[in-house]
């Protein structure tokens, strides 16, 4: 596998290519920039105050400019080159704008790779941490000016680091290299992958990772580093290796102090000096300064801004220019009218025998547009409703309603308890779709909480923009998909709008939240005991079971995971967002796709292979079954290294027979470990590398069942042991139960054999 693509990088321009002062502003060139006796340059780098690089020459110690002089051997000649380093650290700054950013240099984290002679493929490797200090420094990576970039083949990268605000972020991005003669084109997956960062972002920790270990690839390292967005630029070269060893540029943004304008502006140190204006640093205590419109020039300088000479600068006027404080006045000559601008009407000649025909050209003009008016009046009046009529059958092409209609006249489909909602009808119901009624951001879309006018309490799907074909007719599939489900751990569809501008689909609300949040936060009031993991687990096997086999259709949802299971009031499991689920003839043995799903849960059968099956539900279902166990998340980057994955934890320990040792604590102090065993055991099978080795989700509701109807006589009997002169009734009454699945399969239900044989094996 090579990876033929390759990223070639722009030239680095000292002078700061990103930061680029106004037109305007370079006409003051002459304006003082640093402090009256201080250096204003360090060696090619322009320092303006507050920043400098002798004492008392800088507002303070953050804007320190330490310049040092270093040596350069790589010629033939040895010499000498100022080099500017922020405060003491050892980041090289390449540019200073007085717009509040900074440019420096860091170096990339890499991880590489290579093979011996032996064909025994070693790994090396070595990351780099840069932050800056969380009490002192005014500095902050730009979240506007960087993105965060990883190349490699199968690499994952991560970016840890604190916020302004000293709350934790956590981010990455995963790149493969799947086929041979893949050639980078965009950082899109395929060989390079990017992220955004968050605002605020005062230090940061970057790692890289490879999890394919490839020998013969031409570029044997995985690299990744927060960058300034614009100086990647990609092409088809294979010399990428060399630069990347070269710092890269990366964009922070500075201000002055820890207050904001209203309050700095009162203070005897405000920074802001002459005709300038103190701008409030977003998502931040701090301020930057700025000169007011018409000056340029340094505005914390105790000079001010200065007053560009628009006249000399621009010549602006076809006709006398003035030169005013802030601003510039063109004046026409003696008989002529008119503001004299190039850009505007200039001069024109108004003397008295013109007058007569300009009154008659004035009121012709005056007349003409009144009659323009009426007419676009009654023009607009005349096809007001053809136009409403045509924008909302717009909407409905667009939203994909053309393809609905061709569903349901295939007689597949039915659909006739879905509603088609009015538009003003869900505005009303979610205030306007008011922000403080969202409940969540799916893959999708943003979910709203709302009411309708009968008082029923429904969650309001807002797309994401489905303008293209495959966005289409993904949503069109959702309503497909939910409209053939009838299963009460199914949230269920009540009916969609397709007239506004971006789609709309209407559900029940289910009120208590996700499993994910159920699982990871655990509630007081409800705690998760071993009985309600126990009963979860059935809930969702067999809604799935029903998907996989008991439908019209057989349906594969393809993203399974806590997050996509919410609770109802009675904390029942509901499985929802089919947002990329597929439904399948009866004689279709997998299905051929892009691969869609979620790290951690993703089948790795399905992820080689982009065919999906039965089984890649299976899988998902099992990590889902590992977290009900340990309480753990599928994968955590905060965890031990061997912890991080949480499959792979699960599988070492089952395989070391201490996985009672992973298990959350409330399950082994409630649950029996013959009956968390067998649900452990049960996870591994769902969990097998080999997907036709993996039990059926009919399998899995069965054998669920049996070991929650096993656990039922036990506590049934653990309570009669308390109860004196009490009746036991025979076993098969204490087995038989009406399905909770609702999907009626008898033969899912454990034998008084087997109940007898559990509650033997753990009395020996």
């Amino acid at each position: 596998m090579a990876l033929h693509g390759m990223l070639i990088i722009r030239p680095l321009r000292l002078a700061g290519t990103i930061f680029v002062l106004a037109t305007l502003a370079a006409a003051t060139t002459a304006a003082a920039q640093a402090l009256p006796g201080c250096p204003d340059y360090c060696g090619d780098l322009k320092v303006p105050y507050p920043f400098g690089t002798v004492e008392s020459c800088y507002l303070g110690e953050n804007f320190f400019i330490n310049c040092t002089t270093n040596t350069n051997t790589t010629t033939s000649n040895i010499t000498q080159i100022p080099t500017a380093y922020l405060m003491g650290s050892d980041n090289i700054v390449t540019n200073i704008s007085l717009d509040g950013e900074l440019q420096i240099l860091q170096p990339m984290s890499r991880t590489c790779f290579f093979s011996d002679n032996l064909g025994e493929v070693r790994i090396f490797s070595s990351s780099y941490s840069y932050s800056f200090p969380l009490q002192v420094s005014p500095f902050t990576i730009s979240d506007t000016r960087n993105k965060f970039f990883s190349i490699g083949c199968d690499t994952f990268a991560i970016l840890e680091g604190y916020r302004q605000d000293e709350e934790r972020y956590v981010s990455g991005c995963l790149s493969l290299c799947r086929r041979p003669d893949s050639a980078i084109e965009s950082c899109s997956g395929i060989g390079c992958c990017t992220a955004s960062i968050p605002s605020g972002l005062k230090n940061r920790t970057v790692t890289v990772s490879s999890y394919g270990h490839y020998s013969n690839v031409s570029l044997p390292c995985s690299y990744a580093a927060i960058v300034e967005e614009n100086y990647f630029k990609f092409f088809n070269a294979s010399f990428l290796a060399k630069v990347v060893k070269t710092p890269l540029p990366m964009v922070i943004n500075w201000e002055i102090g820890d207050q904001p304008c209203t309050a700095a502006e009162k203070s005897h140190n405000f920074s802001c000096k002459a005709n300038s204006k103190c701008v409030n640093r977003t998502n931040s205590s701090g301020y930057f300064c700025m000169c007011l419109p018409g000056y340029g020039g340094n505005p914390y300088h105790p000079d001010g801004c200065q007053d560009i000479d628009e006249c000399e600068v621009s010549d602006p006027c076809s006709a006398e220019c003035l030169n005013l404080p802030g601003n510039y006045s063109c004046l026409c000559p003696k008989g002529y009218k008119g503001d004299g601008k190039k850009t505007g009407s200039g001069c024109i000649n108004y003397n008295s025998s013109q007058s007569p025909l300009l009154i008659s050209l004035g009121i012709g003009i005056g007349l003409g547009l009144l009659l323009l008016v009426i007419g676009a009046w009654w023009l607009h009046k005349v096809i007001k409703k053809r136009k409403a009529i045509k924008r909302k059958e717009n909407f409905f092409k667009q939203n994909g309603g053309i393809l609905l209609e061709q569903q349901l006249s295939s007689g597949e489909v039915n659909v006739q308890k879905a509603k088609l909602f009015k538009s003003e009808e869900l505005e009303k119901a979610t205030d306007q779709f008011n922000v403080d009624r969202i409940l969540g951001h799916g893959g999708q879309g943003t979910v709203y909480k709302g009411m309708l006018v009968d008082g029923t309490i429904v969650a309001v799907k807002k797309s994401k923009n489905i303008a293209s074909g495959g966005k289409v007719r993904q949503f069109i599939n959702e309503i497909v998909i939910l409209s053939q489900i009838n299963h009460r751990n199914v949230v269920k569809l009540l009916g969609c709008c397709l007239e506004t501008e971006v789609p709309l689909l209407v559900y029940e609300y289910i009120p208590n939240g996700t499993l994910y949040q159920y699982i990871h936060d655990q509630n007081e009031e409800f705690p998760l005991t071993w009985e309600i993991r126990l009963r979860i687990a059935v809930e969702i096997a067999g809604a799935l079971s029903y998907l996989h086999s008991a439908a019209s259709f057989p349906i594969y949802h393809r993203d399974i995971k806590s997050t996509n299971i919410l609770l109802d009031g009675k904390y029942r499991a509901r499985i929802a967002d089919f947002g990329t689920s597929r439904s399948v003839s009866v004689d279709q043995t997998h299905l051929t796709t892009l691969v869609h799903g979620t790290f951690g849960y993703l089948d790795p059968e399905y992820f080689q292979s982009s065919k999906f099956t039965d089984k890649s539900d299976v899988y998902s279902f099992g990590v889902v079954l590992v977290e009900l166990l340990t309480g753990q998340k599928a994968v955590s980057l905060t965890s031990s290294q061997e912890a991080r994955g949480l499959v792979s934890y699960f599988n070492h320990s089952m395989e070391e027979n201490n996985v009672l040792d992973i298990f959350d604590a409330q399950v082994k102090e409630e649950g029996a470990p013959e009956e968390t065993l067998a649900v452990a055991n049960l996870a591994k099978r769902c969990l097998d590398m080999n997907g036709k080795r993996r039990p059926t989700m009919k399998e899995v509701a069965m054998e669920l069942e049996g070991i929650q109807k096993a656990s039922d006589v036990q506590l049934n009997l653990k309570a009669v042991e308390h109860v004196p002169n009490v009746v036991i009734s025979p076993w098969n009454d204490a087995v038989t139960s009406t399905d909770s699945t609702g999907s009626g399969w008898d033969s899912g239900a454990a034998s008084s054999t087997d109940v007898l044989s559990i509650l033997s094996d753990e009395s020996g």
